[in-house]
């Protein structure tokens, strides 16, 4: 069985598993709550890595990978990052989240930022994050179809508007069929499908390259080339402040943090941050050793972000190829149900929750999934950025925008309402307006300003409960 074969047969398999998981969650989905948190009931393996694989996916290993392979060295500073964000929300978000969600019975994150005492406005701040969330997560989305395609071209040479759409197709099909526990189930093998890529892939091509010595050899022997802090200390140090920026936006995710929300009880908590920590730490490591060590093998690739694909075809035999791109692929396809399933909430749940006589209902949901999945899918189509840079905008956009605001409440204080709309549109607006100035070293001003900024005005506008 040659490559495109086996990895034929691996993705129908595959995602017929993730058809038949839509098949069985669509009969545990007897209530708007069901749908989006899966009625509190989620276990600590998938909260843990259907959180964690919602959190990475296609940037990690793609983007991660593809960082690595045209920086060097200084990509290392996304793992105390990536892991430093991991560690801050399952230790002090997750509890205290989980915690205040149940006692308001908030089914999402833009109900915990906007709880009914926030005053008349609290509707105009629903609407409003609202907005935001679509806004983002249809960027988010996006780039998940952008790296299906790039996946789907790089290993059947279909053109890549082909494979966007099939991508979207098979998405769609089971984030309708089963909501959030669909999602979170298939997650959870799509994180466990990465963990495996993080330790077979790195330990191949670190054997190609001859072992540690021969990489360190290697990545001196071609120094500084593409490196983005290579003109100076003071770049450097705003570099490694542009990537901690990652690690701080963490907790204002709504489709990461709806997880600590759909927690079973402490138990799930206690052993689910384990579980994801542990993982961070493989998948990340193992994607920057992947990206170092493709630097040193290839030298001239054209996208940097095909190194997986690349040491994946050129390393592995054929067969063992092919089943390796299917499962990271198929992982790819399925990261965009988590955002989209979020986008959905926003409007048919969030938007009309002021008016308590108001429910979409599960019909009024599915057709939200179908257009924002539609508006992410043109937006692939037509709009062409690198995954790293279009995921890391919409990660920054949307922690700046909730993250102060939610810091605020599971501090036990109350923001007045005022200080909410503020905070969210300034941390929202101001990562959108900095995005269009020249690029800061490591993208500092866009990560870092706009979220201290609305933490400030959170702060400010809070008072003790």
């Amino acid at each position: 069985m040659d490559r495109t074969t086996s990895v034929l047969v691996t993705l129908v398999l595959y995602n017929a598993i993730l058809i038949g998981v839509g098949l069985w969650a669509r009969g545990r989905n007897k209530s708007v709550q069901d749908y989006f948190l899966a009625g509190r009931g989620l276990g600590a393996w998938v909260a843990a890595i259907s959180a964690s694989a919602s959190s990475s996916s296609a940037w990690t290993l793609l983007g991660v990978s593809g960082a690595a392979y045209a920086w060097g060295l200084p990509a290392l500073w996304i793992f105390p990052s990536t892991v430093g964000g991991f560690i801050l929300n399952w230790f002090w978000v997750a509890p205290r989240l989980k915690r205040l969600a149940a006692e308001e019975q908030a089914v999402t994150l833009s109900e915990v930022i906007a709880p009914p005492e926030t005053g008349r406005h609290r509707k105009l701040i629903l609407r409003t994050a609202a907005l935001i969330i679509v806004f983002c997560f249809t960027f988010y989305i996006a780039s998940q179809f952008e790296a299906a395609g790039k996946a789907f071209e790089s290993v059947f040479e279909l053109s890549k508007q082909n494979s966007i759409l099939i991508g979207a197709a098979i998405v769609l099909v089971y984030t309708l069929l089963g909501g959030f526990w669909a999602v979170s189930v298939t997650d959870s093998v799509q994180g466990g499908l990465m963990a495996v890529a993080a330790l077979v892939l790195p330990v191949v091509a670190l054997s190609a390259v001859g072992g540690f010595s021969s990489l360190v050899d290697g990545l001196s022997a071609i120094g500084n080339a593409g490196s983005p802090i290579g003109s100076g200390a003071l770049v450097g140090v705003f570099f490694v402040l542009g990537l901690m920026g990652i690690g701080i936006n963490y907790p204002g995710q709504p489709h990461v943090v709806n997880r600590f929300m759909a927690l079973k009880d402490d138990q799930a908590l206690r052993q689910g941050r384990v579980i994801a920590i542990a993982w961070a730490v493989l998948v990340y490591s193992g994607m920057l050793l992947l990206g170092l060590c493709a630097r040193v093998l290839f030298a001239d690739l054209g996208d940097s972000e095909q190194v997986l694909f690349k040491v994946a075809t050129e390393l592995l035999p054929s067969v063992v190829a092919g089943v390796m791109l299917a499962a990271v692929l198929s992982a790819i396809m399925s990261t965009a149900d988590s955002q989209l399933l979020v986008a959905a909430s926003a409007i048919s749940y969030d938007w009309n929750l002021a008016d308590r006589h108001k429910e979409s209902g599960l019909a009024g949901t599915r057709s939200t999934v179908v257009v924002v999945l539609i508006m992410a899918t043109v937006l692939a189509l037509v709009w062409r950025a690198d995954i790293f840079s279009r995921v890391l905008f919409a990660w920054s956009a949307a922690g700046s925008a909730f993250g102060p605001i939610l810091m605020m409440r599971l501090l036990g204080r109350s923001v007045s309402c005022r200080a909410t709309f503020a905070a969210m549109v300034l941390g929202f607006g101001l990562t959108v307006i900095i995005s269009f100035l020249p690029n800061a070293p490591g993208d500092a001003a866009e990560r870092l300003v706009p979220f201290f900024i609305a933490l400030s005005i959170a702060a400010v506008g809070s008072t003790k409960k």
